[in-house]
C-alpha cells in the first residue's frame, strides 16, 4: 500500500492531560479520508503534529514517506488549511494568491488555474473583504492548492458555510480525491463525511476507535433494531437471537441484531413465541451520524 500518512504510537501530553494517546494509523494515498470525533478528541492536535507545528511527546509518524521530525522534507508536497484563512482584505483574491506564491517560491502561473478549480475565476479581481464566508473558504483551499500538493490537509473546511456552500465544498473535495490527490479532512458534519469520504478515522478521548472504509463501518453497524416492551427482557432477546445463529448487543433501550433486514419477520415471530413483546422492530441501514455518535457517546461533535 502506498501510504500518505502513517503513525506509530503517536502521543501528545500537556502536563497530565493526554490529548492524543498511542495513535497508530496507516492511510493510503488517493481519495478523501474523513477524520472525525467529538470536540476535544485530539483531531486538531494530531493534524498539528503531522504538519510539524507541535512536537509529539512520544511515538513516530511519517507524511508522504518522510518523518515528521523533518517537516521540510515533505511540506512542499502538502497543502494545508488548519486555521481560518488569513488574507489581506484590500487585495483581490488573485493578488492575494500571487503574493502567497511569491513568498512560497511557487509558480505564479498556477494562480489562475487554482482560482478556476475552486470556482472563483469570475470573482478573482474582487477585493477579499467583499467575499462571502464561503468564498473566503474556497480561496483558502486555492491557497492550499498552489504548490500542487500530493496531500491536502483541511481542518473543518465547511465551518460557517450555508447549505449551498457546504455542497460546493463537498463537490470540490470529492473532485480532488477523484483526481488522485489525498484529501485528509477533519469535520463535524457527518452527513457530508458520509457523502464524500472513502475512508474514515474516528477518535475518542485521544484514542483511535476505528480506521477503515466508510462502507466497512456502516456494514458493521447495520442490522435490525428491536425494542422489547419490557426493557428487562433485552438480555433474553439477545440470547434468543444468538441461539438462532446471529449476533446481538444491547444499545440503550433496544437490541441491535446483526442479521439481514429480511430476518425481521422471523425475529418478531420468535420473540412472540418466547413471550417477548416488541414495541419496535426496524431495519437499521448505514447512517454514519448515528453510528459515530453511538461509538463516541452522545456529546457534541
Amino acid at each position: 500500500m502506498d501510504v500518505a500518512i502513517e503513525t506509530r504510537g503517536l502521543t501528545k501530553r500537556y502536563g497530565e492531560i493526554v490529548a492524543v494517546n498511542d495513535l497508530s494509523l496507516k492511510l493510503p494515498r488517493g481519495g478523501v479520508i474523513g477524520f472525525v470525533g467529538p470536540n476535544g478528541a485530539g483531531k486538531t492536535t494530531t493534524i498539528r503534529m503531522l504538519m510539524g507545528l507541535i512536537r509529539p511527546t512520544s511515538g513516530e509518524a511519517w507524511v508522504l514517506g518522510e518523518p515528521i521530525s523533518r517537516p521540510s522534507a515533505y511540506l512542499d508536497k502538502v497543502g494545508a488549511l488548519i486555521e481560518a484563512p488569513a488574507f489581506t482584505p484590500q487585495l483581490s483574491g488573485r493578488r492575494n494568491l500571487r503574493a502567497l506564491a511569491m513568498l512560497g517560491g511557487q509558480d505564479a502561473s498556477r494562480v489562475d488555474p487554482v482560482l478556476d478549480r475552486v470556482g472563483l475565476a469570475g470573482r478573482a479581481d474582487d477585493a477579499y473583504k467583499q467575499y462571502s464566508l464561503g468564498m473566503k473558504q474556497r480561496l483558502g483551499i486555492a491557497a492550499a492548492l498552489l504548490p500542487d500538493p500530493q496531500l491536502l490537509v483541511l481542518d473543518e473546511p465547511t465551518n460557517g458555510l450555508d447549505p449551498a456552500g457546504i455542497r460546493e465544498m463537498r463537490a470540490l473535495l470529492r473532485s480532488l480525491g477523484d483526481a488522485g490527490k489525498t484529501v485528509f479532512v477533519s469535520s463535524h458534519l457527518l452527513a457530508e463525511v458520509q457523502r464524500m469520504c472513502d475512508r474514515l478515522v474516528i477518535l475518542r478521548k485521544g484514542e483511535m476507535i476505528f480506521q477503515g472504509s466508510v462502507d466497512e463501518l456502516l456494514a458493521e453497524h447495520a442490522g435490525i433494531v428491536a425494542s422489547p416492551e419490557d426493557p428487562q427482557q433485552r438480555d433474553a432477546l439477545v440470547r434468543l437471537v444468538e441461539a438462532a445463529g446471529h449476533g446481538a448487543e444491547v444499545r440503550d433501550s433496544a437490541v441491535l441484531v446483526r442479521a439481514p433486514a429480511s430476518w425481521a419477520a422471523t425475529l418478531n415471530v420468535s420473540a412472540m413465541k418466547a413471550g417477548i413483546v416488541l414495541r419496535e422492530i426496524r431495519s437499521q441501514t448505514g447512517d454514519l451520524e448515528e453510528t459515530v455518535l453511538g461509538m463516541t457517546g452522545k456529546g457534541s461533535l
